[in-house]
């Protein structure tokens, strides 16, 4: 059974994500550290983990499988799910996969490394648009299709 995660503490598109899962009737587990107030739809499960570095990360790393979405920027718990199975969505609609979150993680290294280097290299990327959030709609919406077709 197709499972939707979204690592929530910082998804810009939760409340996006909460409407698709109720759309299409796929459980949705979105998992935070706390300070999230719960759902009144029957189809999200709110699970608040110990807080603590990746403490988010590593519930929904050990849980998600072929089958299931998970909406994350962490580009790390990404590759973490990609490699059991689960398709990964960016809150700005970028799928990773196999063929390029390999690419996504040694960027993320580099500007990190970078950024340490140079305490003048600080900030971002670009600011989330509103066609961000079209985006993702539509990939989340496709995705959580093709995967209940194939479950």
């Amino acid at each position: 059974m197709t499972t939707l995660f979204i690592d929530a503490d910082a998804c810009p598109v939760k409340a996006e994500a909460e409407k698709v899962a109720e759309r299409l009737k796929v459980p949705l587990k979105m998992v935070c550290d706390g300070g999230l107030r719960p759902s009144a739809s029957p189809m999200v499960e709110m699970v608040y983990v110990t807080q603590g570095p990746d403490a988010a990360d590593d519930w929904i790393a050990e849980r998600a499988v072929s089958g299931d979405v998970v909406v994350t920027a962490d580009i790390p718990l990404a590759a973490r799910c990609v490699e059991a199975g689960a398709v990964v969505i960016k809150p700005n609609g970028e799928v990773l996969t196999a063929a390029n979150v390999g690419n996504a993680l040694a960027t993320r290294d580099l500007m990190t490394d970078l950024r340490s280097a140079d305490p003048f290299r600080q900030g971002g990327g670009k600011a989330f648009s509103k066609a961000d959030r079209a985006r993702f709609l539509s990939t989340l919406d496709t995705r959580l299709r093709r995967a209940l077709r194939a479950g």
